[in-house]
């Protein structure tokens, strides 16, 4: 009996960078198959995107253009405390992450796409990489790429001592369909790259496509995000849902208790433009402590890390999803042409590593850097939402 000679890809993660990985692994010649953890339906944790090269070419390949899936913008503004505007000519692409989703989503019908899917333990025996998850669901392969983000089983299986760290600060977000807001808010952000700054805190804002890819006006939506420093000890009164859910990672829409939205209002009443603190008034919010997952490793036996499972970037570079798509498309160029009759590459796979490594760091310096540009995170910002 000849031994397989197909690789086999097992992806950890169904969230856009293991669709993207899945993309790219079938590029190669693998096949792939994808494992995520949600139960139900996949749930955006960051709404707008910022159309970058890697997932550009991606999209292209499949067919399909930047333009198809993104609203343009014209200009960025920048807002003063009173509301004044400040404006400058940035032509730039903007997308959403369900959107996204969908695109890369819909050419993989034909890949095994399990949910309730949480990894529990992986072994690897020889050539061969087996996956269990929490319902006693076994998958076999022949290398594993953990995609699954910040809170990674599979980083935790590989490298446990890698745990977020919280960075000081939450974003505040919300998604609004266009045509539910007030016009001259609309007049004031359509078309534009919305961004005011202060001590502690910074607002952007900009629309995206609509909830089914929407493009037409009044059918898209209103994406914006408030970063403000919050004490570790004020996360758990924050974080503690109308549900009695008590969540860690992420708030979802619908479950800010009415104490935290009053006291959200009256800080944006506060600290924003008047603008913003309409838009937030005029919000659904939900929210995302930010957390850095260190870089240390991104290759083991027979698997690899990408995206936000090898460590995190601030989400100032905009470059999360774009760091994710250019890990998975360089990790198939590595294996590339090799199959499990075969020893692992294992110096292309080093060299992948070191240089995806590089990138990392790059890009989570710049991040901080930015964030230490509005004492996000840094000792002497001010802080919001203290505990009482």
């Amino acid at each position: 009996m000849n031994p397989r000679t197909e690789l086999q890809a097992l992806i950890i993660g169904g969230s856009v960078g293991g669709l993207a990985a899945a993309h790219e692994m079938r590029s190669v010649g693998a096949e792939a198959a994808v494992y995520e953890r949600s139960a139900g339906r996949m749930e955006a944790r960051g709404a707008g995107i910022v159309m970058q090269p890697e997932v550009e070419a991606l999209l292209v390949r499949l067919g399909m253009s930047a333009q198809s899936v993104s609203v343009e913008l014209r200009e960025r503004q920048q807002l003063d405390p009173a509301g004044r505007t400040t404006r400058y000519a940035a032509p730039q692409l903007m997308t959403s992450w369900d959107t996204l989703y969908r695109a890369l989503r819909d050419p993989l019908s034909d890949v095994c796409y399990r949910l309730d899917s949480a990894l529990r333990r992986v072994r690897v025996e020889g050539s061969e990489v087996t996956a269990e998850f929490a319902d006693g669901y076994t998958a076999r392969g022949n290398f594993l790429v953990g995609a699954d983000g910040i809170g990674s089983a599979t980083r935790r299986l590989l490298n446990p001592a890698a745990l977020p760290a919280y960075a000081g600060y939450v974003a505040w977000r919300g998604l609004e369909q266009e045509s539910a807001l007030p016009q001259e808010l609309l007049e004031l952000l359509v078309g534009r790259f919305t961004f005011f700054g202060s001590d502690g805190l910074q607002m952007l804002c900009y629309v995206v496509p609509g909830p089914d890819g929407e493009l037409g006006e009044g059918a898209r939506r209103v994406n914006w995000v408030w970063y403000t420093n919050v004490p570790e000890s004020g996360l758990p009164r924050l974080l503690a849902g109308r549900s009695g859910t008590t969540f860690t990672t992420f708030l979802p829409p619908g479950q800010l208790v009415p104490e935290i939205a009053a006291e959200l209002v009256a800080t944006a009443e506060a600290s924003l433009p008047p603008q913003f603190a309409d838009l937030v008034r005029c919000s659904e919010v939900f929210m995302q402590p930010v957390f850095d997952v260190r870089p240390h490793q991104m290759v083991a036996d027979h698997a690899a890390l990408i995206g936000d499972a090898a460590g995190t970037v601030r989400p100032h570079t905009a470059a999360g999803t774009s760091k994710a798509f250019g890990d998975a498309a360089t990790l198939a160029a590595a294996l590339r042409g090799w199959t499990p009759d075969q020893d692992l590459p294992a110096g292309r796979l080093a060299v992948w590593e070191g240089e995806r490594l590089s990138h990392l760091l790059a890009l989570s310096r710049a991040g901080i850097e930015l964030a230490n540009r509005s004492s996000l995170g840094t000792a002497d910002g001010r802080r919001f939402f203290a505990p009482a």
